[in-house]
């Protein structure tokens, strides 16, 4: 198998094998783990009829293109974090995943916590929520730096005591 052939989604699989099934129209997902793969791999080949398709009504964007955003990202990557239910029998799942990207050029990702429903027949995704990396304004302080209001004493016997 070579690497043309892989699957976007980060299975190691053939695409064929893969999701190209659950694009094509030829099977469903059978989990939100699968529905959130075939997503992306749907992302990452601008399939917006599938992308629509896989949408829960409730949620349903109003743009004909969601795989646009304009922004000209290119997706390069999926990682699963976790997932919860999402199984055969479940009626509703998550899953959290990093999708990693290049916009004009510089590594980005998406870190996302997603919700999905099972109606009955398919998976479908309801939203997402998307969680940011922590950015501190200064540097963190150890426990046996120096306290930064100015006492003289270690953080863990000042500032940092409780």
């Amino acid at each position: 198998m070579t690497q043309e052939n892989l699957c976007p989604c980060g299975s190691n699989n053939n695409y064929v094998d893969c999701c190209g099934p659950y694009l094509s129209g030829e099977t469903l997902p059978a989990t939100a783990e699968l529905l959130m793969r075939s997503r992306y791999t749907a992302y990452t080949r601008l399939d917006d009829k599938y992308l629509l398709a896989t949408w829960h009504p409730d949620t349903l964007p109003s743009t004909p293109t969601p795989s646009d955003d304009g922004d000209g990202s290119i997706w390069t990557g999926l990682d699963i974090l976790r997932t919860e239910a999402g199984q055969d029998g479940d009626t509703t799942g998550v899953v959290e995943f990093i999708a990693h990207c290049e916009t004009n050029g510089v590594p980005s990702q998406l870190h996302e916590i997603s919700d999905f429903k099972h109606d009955g027949k398919r998976w479908l995704y309801v939203d997402g929520s998307g969680l940011q990396p922590i950015r501190r304004d200064a540097p963190k302080v150890g426990r046996n730096d120096p306290c930064p209001c100015g006492s003289g004493k270690k953080f863990k016997k000042c500032c940092g005591a409780n």
